[in-house]
């Protein structure tokens, strides 16, 4: 499977009136430290982990930030928009790497995603040739994995779902339809209004629970001219974003008790190695 490059989107900066502007003192949202780190250097983590991953692209920081990665690692000054931002990140990309159809777009705010979610992604979106791979998550998987994160839903006539922070593109999505991704993008907060840009007839549709999940990317694929697919995950971590204080310290929480769980296999690693050497050692014994 070829790899393909990830863009990271970390330029945000929380304004006073944000939730998280306190946690921020007027920097970059993705440099808020979680249990140690800055949140965007976990997404880092699992990007190097990533075997489906070959370069990263980061939006909205530079090198002075300190953030490493173990896959070479670009920057990108902020570009004021989010579409702006993706646009350069594609466009760095492909300079990057010609032959490269397809980018990941990773935001900077999901500290619990891992490297093997970032492939299980690449691998099942690239079972097929669609434009635009938007991953979403069922309300009961969000709320077992993470019962006080108190997400927003879309309520669908087959189930209710949030959102994913970690999709996949085709690159010539930068260059079709801007204006509608430019309007799709500014309401991501809203599905209702997103509903809105498609068309009334599909925000009343959507407003009385009248879509199935297919029924819904088949009817915003005709409107916009694109070929989507829908990614239906069975883990959270991938849509578990932190927009809200209390969302940073349940995450706050939940890395350090990744870290600690960490540390005793580490230890117990190291133990059963020095056990084993010990034995080897009275084995060899004349």
């Amino acid at each position: 499977m070829k790899k393909m490059n990830a863009i990271v989107t970390a330029g945000g900066i929380p304004r006073p009136e944000d939730p998280l502007y306190p946690y921020s003192n007027g920097s970059s949202k993705a440099l808020i430290d979680v249990a140690g780190k800055p949140m965007v250097q976990w997404v880092l983590d699992a990007l190097s982990a990533a075997k489906n991953i070959d370069q990263v692209i980061v939006i909205g920081l530079t090198a002075k930030s300190g953030v490493t990665c173990k896959k070479p690692l670009h920057f990108i000054s902020n570009q004021g928009r989010m579409l702006a931002n993706i646009v350069a990140g594609v466009n760095k990309s492909l300079e990057l790497n010609p032959e490269g159809e397809y980018v990941a777009i990773v935001s900077s705010d999901i500290p619990a995603l891992t490297g093997d979610m970032v492939d299980a992604l690449v691998e099942t979106a690239m079972e097929t040739q669609d434009d635009i791979y938007y991953g979403v998550c069922p309300r009961e998987v969000m709320e077992a994995r993470f019962p006080t994160a108190n997400r927003t839903y879309t309520k669908l006539k087959d189930m209710q779902v949030c959102g994913s922070d970690v999709n996949v593109i085709h690159v010539s999505m930068t260059t079709d339809h801007l204006d509608t991704w430019e309007a799709l993008i500014g309401n991501r907060k809203s599905p209702l209004k997103q509903a809105g840009v498609i068309g009334v007839d599909t925000l009343l549709q959507l407003a009385l629970g009248q879509f199935t999940l297919q029924g819904l990317v088949e009817r915003a694929s005709q409107r916009i001219g694109v070929k989507g697919r829908a990614i239906v995950w069975d883990r959270a971590e991938p849509c578990m974003d932190v927009d809200k204080p209390h969302q940073l310290e349940l995450m706050r929480e939940e890395m350090e008790k990744i870290q600690r769980a960490a540390k005793r296999k580490s230890a117990r690693s190291l133990s059963e190695r020095k056990i084993t050497q010990k034995k080897a050692t009275i084995k060899n014994k004349p």
